[in-house]
């Protein structure tokens, strides 16, 4: 895969916006985790005035950020990159990236605000838990149209053009369409919905098709990241760029056969969600595709135990290796709506994040012209997050194994001894994670912002 050097100006500014996006994503998500922790210490939660129900919504707000937001801002940025790598002149349509951030910026207070607000009732549903305030639905639409501009101006791009596409290039169009194809699932869903019912009332529903074809998305940018890593620390041969098209094609698709599903199966009935569950199988051949020639240059490049690890592209690409292919094994073992659910999702969404935190702090500040992270710092932090989510995945995972229930506290109901340990494994890996996360965003913002050299103000 090229390397991609985004040019000084407009280009260059607008993608270092996303990239700053999916940083500050994680820096409010860091914030409510912190006043998720003194909304339940000690003296301090009985000494402010935090509003009903304030620990739920903060949860919301959290997981949101941490999961939704950040992924979102990641895929915006690869999508940007490949936009820019893929030109062959002047981008049609340049405006619709800037124009995009503002509307995903301006999302930011619309999805954190209503959980100081009254009458804000927070709702755990999967994929996008909500607070049910009109400024958080608000929040999201902005959101979700934010990331389309930049996705709307790369198809647009993709026609006349003389030369085949960059891998880079190709993998954004992927993306590009699988995005396309959740959000026409979002539309379908509540088209049908609001025939019969209402939104409000079944959001659980109208999250189940987007929200699993957003999945496809997040694994296509995985897959991305895994190549521009591989490549930067272990050589051009780490994947054919054909090879690595056709992974990236399939995940696109396996995202279109969807498009007609609303229509043709009850949007309440179980053959809808069967239907949806059977095609997430369909990203188990591009990893192998992706994953294993990747998996092959890292072993012939010395071997595990001296690879290049003081690289931090390698320690991304190997921490994010571990954890999905451990998340995928999880998946494997879940029969019952326990911990092991989390488990299984935790380790997977991290191996994504691990990727995209990977990729902005090597290539992505390659690309935009900002100087190299000490790699020390990069390596720890990357350690501390991938590492903490191992552990507390495999913690819910035990747990799970031994009666501990999902979205349940772990005081609502009796755990043996074993589900108890699990479950304080799972928290001490979560401090550590966050740990790692604080890390990133410190590191990441610090390097997004300094220059090349002192002289180059253009950058």
């Amino acid at each position: 895969m090229s390397e991609a050097t985004i040019p000084a100006g407009r280009a260059r500014s607008e993608t270092l916006g996303w990239a700053a996006f999916a940083v500050g994503a994680l820096g409010v998500a860091g914030v409510f985790a912190i006043l998720l922790a003194l909304s339940r210490a000690p003296f301090i939660a009985s000494a402010l005035p935090w509003p009903d129900d304030f620990f739920y919504r903060g949860l919301v707000v959290h997981v949101v950020f941490s999961l939704e937001v950040w992924l979102l801002g990641v895929l915006a940025f690869v999508v940007a990159l490949g936009t820019y790598d893929m030109a062959e002149g002047p981008v049609k349509l340049a405006w619709l990236g800037r124009l995009g951030q503002v509307l995903a910026l301006v999302s930011f207070p619309c999805l954190f605000i209503p959980a100081f607000l009254p009458g804000a009732d927070p709702e755990l549903f999967n994929y996008i838990p909500v607070i049910r305030h009109p400024l958080y639905d608000i929040g999201l639409l902005l959101l979700a149209v934010g990331i389309l501009a930049p996705v709307v101006r790369h198809l647009v791009n993709l026609p006349g053009r003389k030369n085949k596409l960059s891998p880079l290039g190709f993998a954004a169009s992927a993306i590009s369409i699988a995005y396309v194809a959740a959000l026409w699932n979002f539309l379908a869903a509540g088209i049908m919905i609001s025939r019969v019912s209402d939104i409000v009332t079944a959001r659980e529903e109208f999250n189940w098709g987007g929200g699993h074809i957003l999945s496809f998305a997040y694994a296509a940018v995985m897959f991305t990241c895994w190549a521009l890593l591989a490549r930067r620390s272990v050589g051009e041969a780490a994947i054919e760029p054909e090879a690595f098209k056709v992974g990236v094609g399939i995940v696109a698709a396996f995202t279109l056969p969807t498009l007609p599903f609303y229509f043709a199966f009850d949007v309440f009935g179980d053959k809808l969600q069967g239907a949806f569950r059977t095609l997430q199988f369909g990203i188990v051949a591009p990893a192998l595709i992706v994953a294993v020639p990747v998996f092959a240059a890292v072993v012939r490049s010395d071997g595990w135990r001296r690879g290049p690890w003081r690289d931090p592209a390698f320690t991304a690409l190997a921490v994010s290796l571990l954890l999905f292919a451990v998340g995928g094994v999880m998946g494997l073992a879940i029969d019952a709506s326990d911990t092991r659910t989390p488990a299984h999702y935790h380790a997977v969404i991290t191996a994504i994040s691990v990727s995209g935190m990977g990729l902005i702090l090597t290539y992505g500040l390659e690309a935009l012209g900002r100087p190299a992270v000490n790699p020390r710092a990069a390596n720890a932090l990357l350690w501390l997050y991938g590492g903490g989510q191992l552990v507390a995945s495999l913690g819910m995972f035990v747990a799970g194994g031994y009666g501990a229930l999902r979205k349940t506290p772990t005081d609502a109901a009796p755990l043996v001894n074993v589900a108890k340990l699990g479950m304080g494994v799972h928290g001490i890996g979560a401090l550590v994670a966050i740990a790692g996360g604080a890390a990133f965003i410190v590191v990441a913002f610090r390097a997004l912002t300094r220059h090349a050299n002192p002289g180059d103000a253009s950058r």
